[in-house]
């Protein structure tokens, strides 16, 4: 838990992913065509992925990818970081995190 909270602190906008999941690679897309950059962090190419994965389902992230952080705050996963953007409140979220500059 401790890793995935501080990775999560580290940058303004991070997302935990796996490589084979075509939800990731859609909210990973979603933020790079908002203009963020955020931290990557593909669970199933770090060794300490599936203790982190645990960790993500400990803070009620179900699936456990994605799961999505800005600044520093656990938003949650796929579903609703959409639901965020369609009702408008990501890109201010991103912009307050410091995530975007718009």
């Amino acid at each position: 838990m401790d890793r995935v909270r501080d990775l999560a602190s580290k940058k303004a906008a991070v997302i935990f992913t796996k490589s084979s999941c075509c939800m990731c690679y859609s909210i990973k897309t979603l933020f790079y065509e908002l203009g963020a950059s955020p931290a990557i962090h593909e669970l199933d190419h770090d060794p300490s992925g599936r203790d982190m994965e645990w960790a993500l389902r400990g803070l009620g992230c179900d699936p456990s990818v994605p799961a999505v952080f800005i600044g520093g705050r656990f938003v949650g996963s796929a579903k609703d970081v959409i639901s965020l953007h369609v009702d408008g409140s990501l890109k201010q979220m991103l912009m307050d995190a410091k995530a975007i500059w718009f």
